[in-house]
């Protein structure tokens, strides 16, 4: 990006407002960056546990698979999934509160005495699976505003700074030439102005 400016003392100011404003939002940028970094970490580890978990709940059910087959799923289903947010540096993301079930009122007598172990085996393999669900949308969020801060972090580190200090230091040395400049002509005509002088007095 590169940065306009002109050679002169009101350019110079802007230049030097705009540099401090980015100097003083950095720390905040990358210790936002940093939190954001874990938290996208701790994310992805309880995601990966979740679907572990998933996997050996399954696997640890598939004994019963010739049970299954009695079994009635529309004895059970979601109710309601009840979310809240909250802010993890300065981004708001959602937390999963609580998941209610919906079961269907079913004879004890004319069913299979495990059906009541099944409806609670379902319970926990649909947590297990929304939560793993909603843990992997929570970092795809996380990740996407990391993604945009260490990209903020990058053009201010990276650009921004170090181009507004270029830009200051070629208007202090324009100047600082030009005001050499000066001195040097204010001493060459005076110079002159001296020369006539004497040239004047011995005529």
């Amino acid at each position: 990006m590169a940065i306009t400016f002109q050679y002169n003392k009101t350019s110079l100011q802007g230049l030097e407002k705009q540099l401090k404003v980015r100097e003083r939002a950095l720390p905040t940028i990358k210790s936002k960056e940093n939190a954001l970094r874990l938290e996208v970490k701790r994310t992805k580890d309880e995601m990966n546990a979740l679907e572990e978990k998933l996997e050996r709940d399954i696997r640890s059910y598939e004994t019963m698979a010739g049970l299954w087959s009695e079994f009635d799923p529309a004895l059970i289903s979601v109710k309601n999934v009840a979310l809240s947010s909250k802010k993890v540096a300065g981004v708001l993301i959602p937390v999963l509160d609580d998941i209610a079930f919906d079961v269907k009122p079913f004879s004890l007598f004319g069913k299979p005495s495990w059906f009541i172990d099944g409806i609670n085996v379902l319970k926990t393999l649909a947590s297990t699976g929304i939560e793993a669900e909603f843990t992997g949308l929570k970092l795809s969020m996380l990740e996407r505003a990391r993604r945009k801060t260490t990209q903020k972090l990058n053009l201010f580190e990276k650009v921004q700074i170090p181009g507004y200090k270029d830009a200051i230091l070629k208007i202090k040395r324009f100047m600082e030439d030009e005001e050499s400049l000066s001195k040097s002509s204010q001493k060459i005509m005076r110079a002159n102005q001296e020369k006539r002088r004497k040239e004047e007095v011995r005529s």
